[in-house]
């Protein structure tokens, strides 16, 4: 009745308002046009339809349609589970960097190997956008050259430099975290050093520009595992004898005198000269490999006599491969015979070290080391659905929490067949999301949906913007997201956590007195319009143009971020640039009254009416997220009504409208956490296992580690369907062996 009555007289054939008509679909086969019927439930428990001005039904009956098709919905998934069947999922660059490091405890840079990977549904590890090209196959190439080298400590490693440089934007003037007390600016750096030998370490100090003392310079510490190796002259080097393995090395600037008084407007005005680089030569003069924890962990047993060298190989691959492969490889298994064809070539050079260094080289560029296999049953039909393996399910928990693969606990726990154990997954969550490499989650979910890596490219037409500021902007929403995480908070913490996090230069921009140093420390704010993601540095500014507000993507990034309601794309033939050039009229000053004239387009109107109103409540914020009062002449407006009538002033208000819509940012969360684990973007079969997750959800406060188990046990996570026939190909043939 609610569809005749309300939606029918937009929404049919001859109408077809927003490319949809109700009149020919069937109402009671639902899941036959699942698609619809869920961009049909997500307009209306947005309170987006009927769109402004229409009638709508009365008392209860928006949510009763809602909750009519959402039900049809779910028992159509009961009695035809859909869990869908990514493609083949090859390690993205951040999970390939990871794997090296819990496989051989080497960090690498993989920005520096590796070409960057595509996005696809927010996220860079979407297997369907994770292309192969040949280019890259000889960076893994390449990089399994390097990385089996600095992991066996090959003896013959030339000389050579590397390079690890501060952002040129970066401020020099403040203590760095993890540098001596009294030390300013600095780098600090994770460096494998592949040899026990002599490393020269050269510092490179930036141009100090215009400064009262024109004589001589501050001296430089160099530092070696937080301690002090060395005090050298700026600009100069020191040769360390450093032990191989991975060590970590720091430089600072030590300041001779503090430049106060009637000096401050000099050291004001000019950039103070600091640390832009590190630069390591070497090994010089080596002494062996050494005992690192790469080779402690490869050895797993060492050849007493020539004769016993085949027989060691082949458990130390066996256990090599085991770990790389995320499945059992015994000693006779046919990928330890391949691996031992380049061990007997290594060992035939230059002994047994070689052989395991060149077995290593090849466990790194193995399609099954580089790609994440699940093996697809042959006796089943197409469209069957049938359960993952112990292994399998392993890799996709450790892929999903970690970023990485599993460690030898989770494969213990597969080899044993208990994963299928809902408990016993429950406590592999609980213990993964405890682990240190949690942090990924952080990393690459948390800054891939608030779009925290774009802070690295924003470029704000202000002065008071640096690097510095920018890297203020991510920690702090980061520490944020790990609270969530660390302390297993409710989701909605996000949106109305009452503190925030804060070094002295954050504190300094948004206001608040008496903070000092580096470190970032917890503050209470209260009904602060600071409090939660929308009061954030780094959301406000990735939401700007480079010279001004934007109302429209701020609103725009709420719809899509929060509410998981994302906004058309505007038609190709309407004029998108408010700057006072452009559309404008003489007499209009503030950004408002230019998106104002810009809304009297008709085929604007509609879209803006949800669009604005979110952005229009953040004003106050200026494009850096610096509180503001005026926009240019004209005081802030930051009054809007929603589409749904709500009145809202303010950041505080707009925070409050949200959390009333708290169902939506939750459902929304829920998409984002199971697209990311999945790997794949959801489809409308995937809605039904969302609802389930945030009802169960919902008993335990939402806390993130109730949507993580929900989405662990739910049916797209633990089963897949077999794929269709499709064309044959490359990919295909690799998926199939």
């Amino acid at each position: 009745a609610v569809i005749d009555g309300y939606c029918i007289d937009c929404h049919n054939d001859a109408d077809y308002a927003g490319d949809l008509s109700f009149a020919g679909m069937d109402r009671v086969a639902l899941a036959s046009d699942a698609e619809v019927w869920e961009q049909a439930i997500r307009k209306l428990r947005g309170g987006f339809m009927p769109p402004p001005g229409e009638p709508r039904p009365a008392g209860d009956g928006i949510s009763e349609l809602a909750a009519w098709l959402e039900t049809s919905l779910d028992a159509a998934a009961r009695d035809n589970p859909q869990p869908g069947a990514p493609a083949l999922h090859r390690l993205n660059r951040a999970e390939y960097a990871n794997a090296v490091r819990d496989l051989l405890g080497i960090p690498i840079d993989a920005t520096t190997m590796l070409p960057a990977d595509d996005s696809s549904a927010g996220f860079d590890n979407i297997a369907s956008a994770l292309s192969v090209s040949p280019a890259l196959l000889q960076a893994y190439t390449t990089s399994a050259a390097k990385i089996s080298r600095m992991a066996v400590g090959d003896s013959t490693i030339s000389p050579g430099q590397t390079t690890y440089s501060v952002a040129r934007d970066t401020s020099q003037d403040d203590h760095v975290e993890g540098l001596p007390f009294g030390t300013r600016g600095g780098l600090l750096v994770d460096h494998v050093f592949p040899l026990t030998a002599e490393y020269e370490i050269r510092v490179n100090v930036s141009a100090a520009g215009f400064r009262l003392r024109t004589v001589g310079q501050d001296p430089v510490v160099v530092t070696l595992n937080g301690e002090e190796a060395a005090v050298i002259a700026a600009g100069s080097r020191t040769t360390l004898s450093i032990p191989a393995g991975t060590h970590t090395l720091g430089a600072a600037m030590i300041p001779s005198a503090q430049e106060r008084g009637v000096d401050d407007i000099y050291s004001w005005l000019a950039p103070a000269a600091g640390v832009s680089s590190i630069s390591i030569m070497g090994p010089l003069n080596a002494i062996g490999p050494g005992e690192t924890p790469a080779r402690e962990r490869l050895f797993v047993c060492r050849p007493s006599a020539p004769s016993e060298e085949a027989a060691c190989a082949r458990e130390i691959l066996s256990t090599l491969a085991t770990r790389a492969y995320r499945r059992p490889v015994e000693q006779d298994d046919p990928a330890i015979d391949t691996l031992l064809e380049f061990f007997d070539e290594g060992r035939a050079l230059r002994g047994f070290d070689l052989g395991i260094q060149y077995a290593l080289a090849r466990v790194l560029v193995d399609p099954e080391f580089i790609f994440r296999f699940e093996h697809e049953p042959d006796d089943l039909p197409a469209g069957a659905v049938y359960a993952l393996n112990d292994h399998e399910l392993a890799s996709r928990l450790s892929f999903f929490l970690w970023s990485s693969i599993p460690d030898d606990e989770l494969l213990g726990v597969a080899a044993a067949g208990n994963l299928g154990d809902a408990q016993v997954r429950a406590e592999q969550v609980r213990r993964m999301l405890a682990d240190d490499k949690a942090a990924a989650l952080v990393e690459n979910f948390a800054g891939q949906w608030f779009g925290l890596r774009e802070l690295d490219t924003v470029l704000p037409e202000t002065n008071t913007f640096d690097g510095n500021l920018r890297d203020a902007f991510r920690r702090e929403t980061e520490l944020l997201f790990t609270d969530v995480l660390r302390e297993d908070l409710s989701i909605l913490e996000l949106l109305d956590a009452d503190y925030t996090y804060v070094n002295e230069r954050l504190a300094e921009h948004y206001g608040i007195p008496n903070i000092r140093g580096n470190r970032f420390r917890r503050i209470e704010l209260g009904d602060s319009p600071r409090a939660g993601l929308l009061g954030h540095g780094s959301v406000l500014t990735v939401t700007s143009a480079p010279n001004r507000t934007s109302p429209v993507s701020r609103g725009a990034w709420i719809l899509e971020n929060i509410l998981g309601t994302p906004p058309p794309t505007p038609p190709d033939d309407v004029e998108t640039n408010l700057a006072p050039t452009a559309t404008s009229g003489p007499d209009s000053v503030s950004l408002r009254q230019r998106l104002e004239q810009h809304r009297d387009d008709p085929s604007c109107a509609s879209c803006h009416a949800m669009i604005d109103p979110l952005g229009f409540a953040l004003e106050n914020f200026d494009l850096i997220g610096q509180w503001r009062d005026n926009d240019g002449p004209e005081p802030v407006d930051a009054a809007a009504r929603l589409w749904d009538g709500t009145a809202i002033d303010g950041p505080v208000e707009l925070k409050r409208a949200l959390l009333d819509r708290k169902e939506l940012f939750v459902t929304h969360a829920t998409e984002k956490l199971m697209t990311y684990a999945l790997g794949r973007p959801l489809e409308a079969t995937d809605m039904p296992y969302v609802r389930e997750i945030v009802r169960n959800a919902e008993a335990d406060g939402y806390r993130f580690s109730a949507l993580v188990l929900g989405i662990v046990d739910s049916v797209p996570f633990r089963l897949r369907q077999k794929a269709m026939p499709t064309a044959e190909g490359a990919m295909a043939s690799l998926e199939r062996e």
